[in-house]
């Protein structure tokens, strides 16, 4: 395989769910120097389509911006049809979009926020990917990528419901690639702790110093510092990998 070409994504369409900030911003932005035309999907429309029209003018790529709440069963749905319905394929599906909100005690935790959790984290990548994924099965095939977290491992007391859902992603990816081979490859990331504007609401002093106790890079990750895998995952760099974790954390302890 030439390394000059092994990543690129020409001819390519890729859809990134939670696309228009963080990690999700990144690996679109990557996808599409990488030559794939790219559909950017979050909830604010406003700030999908403020990065598509960056995409179109960085890379000259066609980038299609859909407002979608991927925890709704229904606005998934249209969401696959709006791709499809503009592009006619999809050769990449990232299932980025995530939610994990606080709570004091996990005697507080309410039925609302569980659901909630379990429905943006979980319910609503099955959904996606079940759609998407018998269609590349049906056609030209694909490659699909799971983002999960350390949490799915190692969860903290505040963070249960969503290590929950993230286990649960661990568990599809095997299942969906056993579903959709061998023409679609199914693959997760396992990130640790990255510095998105999430980061912003962290006491980083704090972070910082389990940081030096806690994970071998001594640091939180950068946003840029996800492409590597997601491109490897995307590509025909990984075209004998599927039902693989990945794990993409600075060597944190556990994960």
């Amino acid at each position: 395989m030439d390394a000059s070409t092994i990543f690129d994504l020409s001819g390519k369409v890729a859809l990134v769910t939670g696309g228009s900030r963080g990690l999700g911003r990144e690996m679109v932005r990557a996808f599409a120097r990488a030559g794939a035309d790219v559909v950017i999907a979050s909830r604010k429309l406003d700030a999908c389509e403020a990065l598509a029209a960056e995409v179109r003018a960085e890379t000259g790529r066609q980038a299609l911006a859909v407002a979608c709440h991927v925890g709704e069963w229904e606005q998934v749905e249209r969401l696959a049809e709006a791709a499809y319905g503009r592009f006619g394929q999809i050769d990449v599906l990232v299932n980025n979009a995530g939610m994990s909100p606080t709570y004091d005690g996990v005697e507080s935790v309410t039925e609302a926020l569980w659901d909630k959790v379990l429905d943006v984290n979980l319910k609503g990548p099955f959904r996606l990917t079940s759609l998407v994924g018998a269609r590349m099965a049906a056609g030209d095939g694909g490659s699909i990528v799971f983002i999960s977290s350390t949490a799915s491992q190692t969860p903290g007391a505040d963070v249960i419901p969503y290590g929950a859902a993230k286990a649960g992603i661990n568990n599809m990816t095997a299942g969906f690639a056993r579903a959709f081979a061998p023409k679609v490859r199914v693959n997760c990331i396992i990130p640790g702790p990255f510095l998105t504007d999430i980061s912003k609401a962290w006491d980083m002093e704090a972070f910082e110093r389990a940081a030096a106790r806690g994970i071998l890079l001594r640091r939180g990750g950068a946003p840029a510092e996800i492409v590597g895998a997601a491109l490897y995952f995307a590509s025909d760099a990984s075209s004998f990998t599927t039902g693989a974790h990945l794990v993409v954390s600075g060597g944190q302890a556990g994960g």
